[in-house]
């Protein structure tokens, strides 16, 4: 099988179950956001690597792409199709990581400016990659229907990103750096 098909030339893909719409549909921009957040942390993986926080990155990519086929579906065909599930225990393990990595880290008294180290500086792009993708299932989900949990998977996973580049700081030794604002 050849990886190009030539179906797309006219600026159009297909949905899992066969509608064709345009590659700027709100559902291909939403899940387009989420392939995109999914390879980046295939560098934070990397970055990471021998971390213990590798390990939950693994995971956390897996979950992206189930989020991405459940986006990429047809919703006439959403029942039809049998795809891998997101479930409370998923948003719950972000949920429970964090809750570790807050026990250990320095309470928050202002904003954080990202940087400090290079891993640190890729989280918190990471971070950001995240909440646009929060943003374009939000607004797919105000033209069509998308999974609550689905939602509160990558809300959870922004907050999750933002906890692990303070650990990360943490860990390395990086410099936090205050946000205070000029007066």
């Amino acid at each position: 099988m050849k990886i190009y098909t030539r179906k797309g030339d006219d600026g159009t893909t297909g949905l899992l179950g066969g509608v064709r719409v345009s590659k700027h549909h709100a559902r291909i921009e939403a899940y387009g956001n989420i392939d995109e957040l999914n390879s980046y942390l295939g560098l934070v993986r990397d970055l990471l690597n021998g971390s213990k926080h590798a390990e939950l990155i693994i995971a956390i990519q897996d979950r992206l792409f189930t989020i991405g086929s459940h986006l990429a579906v047809d919703p006439e065909h959403s029942g039809k199709m049998k795809l891998p599930e997101l479930t409370q225990t998923d948003v719950t393990a972000l949920e429970e990581a964090m809750d570790e990595m807050d026990e250990l880290l320095p309470p928050m008294k202002n904003f954080v400016l990202p940087g400090g180290h290079l891993t640190v500086s890729h989280l918190h792009i990471a971070r950001c990659i995240c909440r646009r993708a929060e943003r374009s299932i939000v607004f797919l989900h105000e033209q069509s229907p998308v999974e609550i949990r689905i939602m509160e998977y990558v809300n959870r996973l922004s907050d999750y990103l933002f906890t692990l580049s303070r650990m990360v700081a943490l860990e390395t030794g990086a410099p936090e750096t205050p946000w205070i604002p000029r007066q």
